[in-house]
């Protein structure tokens, strides 16, 4: 426990100390944001980009594909759950945003965060060790996927995109955040196919959670500090 709690507050704060005003950020840019607004009719290639760019860059999407995928070596296994991730976030972000139908953005980024949390424990053991059961994991991650999809729309609707090539732009978006998906799991598998072959992995395996954990409870804190403040 001592060694949880002192790994924990080392993380919580190199995690403030880095990410700082960057986390309310969520990769969202003026420029971007700008180019939405102005644009009208169906782009499909800027549309792509800018849907792999907010995947790529989203360090709290990151964060849970990390920890889904932490203890699975199978590519099968692997597949599975990330597809039940992106059925989830790609539903909900294009019925919200279709549809004009979103949650709060701190709100959602807030929950969002404790998925990362949520993740973390679950690769930890708590909830058996806790509770003595075993949540539903690929259950788990749909469910999950659908509150991200709904972070990703809150996203969008704060670029007040243009009803005129609403749909194909969705859809494009859609999938450049795929593309982004899959970049960055290619690059995670490769990082962690080379730390699971050392000895160390599975002593490090624990700290590394306990990490995630804490930045997934430092994206919470932070977002609901900018609910009440903002």
């Amino acid at each position: 426990m001592k060694h949880f709690l002192c790994t924990a507050v080392v993380a919580s704060v190199l995690f403030m100390t880095f990410m700082g005003d960057y986390a309310f950020a969520h990769a969202v840019t003026l420029g971007d944001k700008g180019y939405i607004q102005e644009i009208t009719g169906m782009h499909i290639f800027p549309f792509l980009y800018l849907g792999a760019k907010h995947m790529i860059t989203g360090y709290d999407h990151i964060l849970f594909l990390l920890g889904v995928i932490f203890f699975l070596y199978g590519m099968k296994q692997i597949g599975t759950y990330v597809t039940l991730f992106a059925i989830g976030h790609s539903t909900t972000m294009i019925a919200g945003v279709y549809f004009n139908f979103g949650i709060n953005s701190y709100i959602i980024d807030a929950i969002i965060g404790f998925s990362v949390v949520y993740k973390a424990l679950d690769n930890l053991g708590a909830f058996q060790k806790w509770f003595g059961f075993q949540p539903n994991t690929k259950g788990a991650t749909l469910i999950f996927g659908f509150l991200h999809g709904f972070g990703l729309a809150s996203k969008l609707m704060d670029y007040e995109m243009s009803p005129d090539g609403l749909l194909p732009n969705l859809i494009a978006f859609n999938v450049g955040v795929e593309i982004g998906q899959l970049l960055a799991l290619a690059a995670i598998l490769i990082v962690m196919t080379r730390w699971r072959a050392t000895s160390s992995f599975a002593r490090q395996a624990y700290s590394a959670n306990v990490i995630m954990m804490t930045a997934g409870f430092s994206l919470m804190g932070f977002q609901i500090a900018g609910y009440f403040t903002t």
